[in-house]
């Protein structure tokens, strides 16, 4: 198999059959890029059409973004998960502004040194936009290119993840002549194939039961030709998964209000705004009396279904309990740190799906 062998095969499948209408293609437009690939991170295409062009409408530039303040970018982003991506969008948008004039670099190399950049992502953009001769090497073409290789080098290892990225890196199409003032090798092919590589694993390539009989790498690809596509990529290493039960106090104002307060800046929802939360009951009946002394107790609470909450390596079984809190009556912020967002404000708070799951379901219930 030669290095142009593979890519061309790529880029003539994905030109002839590939995805070419999703609203971030056909644009050299770094921003757009950007934004895309961090919100397809461990997110399905599906979500990211419906949220893609609301956050374009409220910033449709770099300099948009940076400019907000953290709580509405968040509030936007609320329902995608994975919320450390949001926080490190709005980081990068600001550096952006301050450290490159409001341009986004045109290397690889200088985009991985932004916020939330890693290095596919950094290549992808690279690549898109600025045709740079560089791999990307994300989940899907990782199976993608493990297949082709039959590598069985066991990724959980860095060592044979690195052997992979400098394989990746020696099938790219072919470099144009370098350009004065060029630093960079670039390929006219490299949107094309890097999109291909994408195209594939997510539509031809799956995990499982893959369509070989329509990849355009099937004559060449040697786990096809061995009969088991389904044992590449080889990860021995697996998430280990845990529960935990949390317990979330909902107070309610005579007006609609909710209290709602800052998660920690690390950890589950960091930075978010989330009802308070506590370990277990007994824990949220002393936090209760401590903040709202004798004037509340959990008697004319109403203790809602507990619900299951998954996330990527943590089961969260989630047990909500309501109270309304009488007019003029405010929890102690320095024993329950938090405020009150009236009926018209939380909704666009960014607020993590299972809270705003449960202040949607609670406010329907009480009209």
């Amino acid at each position: 198999m030669t290095m142009e062998t593979l890519a061309q095969r790529v880029v003539r499948w994905q030109r002839a059959h590939g995805r070419h209408d999703l609203p971030w293609q056909n644009t050299r437009d770094p921003y757009r890029v950007w934004l895309s690939e961090i919100m397809l991170q461990q997110t399905q295409v599906s979500t990211v059409l419906d949220y893609f062009p609301r956050f374009l409408a409220r910033f449709p530039d770099v300099a948009a973004l940076a400019q907000a303040e953290q709580d509405e970018v968040l509030g936007l982003w609320s329902g995608l998960g994975y919320y450390s991506r949001a926080r490190n969008l709005h980081a990068c948008a600001r550096q952006v502004m301050s450290a490159h004039g409001g341009a986004f670099p045109r290397s690889a190399e200088a985009l991985a040194t932004l916020p939330g950049i890693g290095r596919s992502t950094a290549a992808a953009i690279a690549s898109f936009c600025f045709e740079e001769q560089v791999a990307i090497l994300d989940g899907n073409v990782k199976r993608v290119l493990t297949r082709a290789l039959a590598f069985d080098g066991d990724l959980a290892v860095a060592a044979e993840e690195r052997r992979l990225w400098a394989l990746a890196t020696d099938l790219l199409p072919v470099a144009a002549p370098s350009e004065p003032g060029q630093a960079w090798p670039r390929s006219p092919d490299m949107p094309a194939y890097t999109q291909g590589l994408m195209d594939l694993g997510a539509t031809v390539c799956s995990t499982r039961k893959p369509s070989c009989l329509l990849c355009p790498l099937q004559p060449i690809c040697r786990a096809q030709a061995a009969g088991e596509p389904e044992r590449y990529p080889v990860r021995t290493r697996k998430l280990k998964r845990r529960a935990e039960r949390w317990w979330l106090l909902l107070l309610q104002g005579a007006h609609g209000e909710v209290w709602l307060q800052q998660r920690p800046q690390k950890g589950i929802w960091a930075g978010m705004d989330s009802l308070p939360v506590f370990e277990d009951e007994a824990g949220l009946k002393l936090g209760l009396q401590a903040a709202l002394g004798c004037a509340v107790t959990l008697d004319s609470a109403q203790v809602l279904e507990p619900f299951l909450h998954v996330l990527t390596h943590r089961d969260l079984y989630l047990h909500p309990v309501c109270l309304r809190v009488p007019a003029g009556l405010s929890p102690q912020v320095d024993v329950l740190p938090g405020r009150w967002l009236g009926a018209d404000v939380w909704p666009t708070a960014g607020l993590p799906t299972p809270i705003r799951k449960v202040l949607v379901q609670q406010a329907g219930a009480s009209t």
